[in-house]
């Protein structure tokens, strides 16, 4: 991917950007987003009427985003038409795409990777309005006179999940050092997405390769599922415990009585689900009223009842930023060691 991506960035900046009104839309992308006028609200969802959908990418896993597209839909009659995926199947959709001229996204929602991508290729446009106006300094990409290329709508915390029916309370570990335990051997999972690479990466960081080295003993199995996916394998009892699941999925299933429990570890990486609008949006009304609503209290409420975290708020434990301060190609060369850390670790069972 990394190779892919630096080649497709070094095309598309030799190359000249079709505009959104070289594409005939009814107004431009860059109007519509800027505009801060008292009857905002109302000028756009009229004119998402008129263009009848918003199309979404967004990496959201569970009934969070059904929900979020179902009230959108019931709030102002304009259907979200959603592409869930993980970060990496985004950015290889959003390559795709790019590169056949085949412009389908109005708004991205994902972790930075793919927003950054998105902002080197121009493929991003500056928007602005009261409630991202709000954010603080590290949670908005800024773009200049008070507009972002993209904010962070959402944060979820990579830790450790087990089932309370098949682990001891002996075996649970409180930082990574204790992942080395006799009594978790041949005990836990990773799963093989971004979420697992991050999650090595984070023990890279703190511990280094030796550390990685020692885990390898502790006979670790792979799982090529989405961290939801193994989540609900270890309410199962399939799974007993892992280190790549997110709060988030844990708690509201905790809530729901799943036998399932979550704790941080020396360092949490935070995955800052950050949304953006495609500067070829389709439907441009429809995506700037869209990208408005994900920011709004309406939007938020649903996410919180999600469990998904805040950035300006506090949760007991140290994140870890992985995207912070780094370009496109820096955070590509870091993403290839954790993964080929990744691929090293364990045994993979599909």
């Amino acid at each position: 991917m990394r190779h892919l991506v630096t080649v497709i960035i070094c095309l598309f900046l030799s190359q000249p950007l079709m505009s959104a009104a070289q594409a005939g839309q009814p107004a431009t992308i860059a109007d519509l987003a800027l505009y801060n006028g008292a009857d905002r609200e109302q000028m756009l969802a009229a004119g998402a009427k008129k263009e009848g959908k918003v199309v979404w990418y967004t990496a959201l896993a569970g009934g969070s985003y059904k929900e979020l597209a179902q009230a959108f839909q019931a709030k102002y009659g304009v259907p979200v038409e959603a592409y869930r995926g993980a970060s990496r199947d985004l950015i290889s959709k959003f390559l795709a795409e790019a590169q056949a001229k085949r412009f389908i996204m109005d708004v991205a929602e994902s972790s930075p990777t793919l927003l950054m991508l998105m902002q080197a290729l121009k493929f991003l446009q500056p928007f602005s309005n009261q409630f991202v106006n709000k954010l603080i300094p590290d949670a908005r990409a800024e773009a200049g006179k008070g507009a972002v290329y993209y904010a962070t709508v959402r944060e979820s915390y990579m830790g450790f999940a087990y089932n309370k029916n098949k682990l001891p309370a002996s075996a649970v570990p409180r930082d990574y050092d204790d992942l080395l335990k006799p009594a978790l051997k041949g005990r836990m999972s990773f799963v093989t997405t971004d979420t697992g690479s991050r999650t090595v990466g984070s023990m890279l960081l703190t511990k280094g390769d030796e550390y990685l080295k020692r885990l390898r003993g502790q006979e670790i199995t792979m799982h090529s599922v989405s961290g939801q996916a193994l989540n609900d394998m270890i309410i199962s009892g399939e799974v007993e415990a892992s280190p790549t699941i997110f709060r988030n999925h844990a708690l509201v299933a905790a809530e729901k009585k799943a036998p399932v429990v979550w704790v941080p570890m020396d360092i949490v990486p935070a995955s800052a689900g950050s949304a953006g609008l495609s500067i070829q949006a389709p439907h441009p009304h429809a995506a700037v009223l869209f990208v408005d609503f994900l920011f709004s209290p309406d939007g938020q409420k649903i996410l919180e009842a999600y469990d998904y975290g805040n950035p300006t708020k506090e949760y007991g434990f140290k994140r870890w930023y992985p995207e912070k301060g780094l370009s496109i190609q820096q955070l590509e060369k870091d993403m290839d060691r954790w993964e080929r850390g990744l691929r090293e670790l364990g045994r993979r069972q599909g």
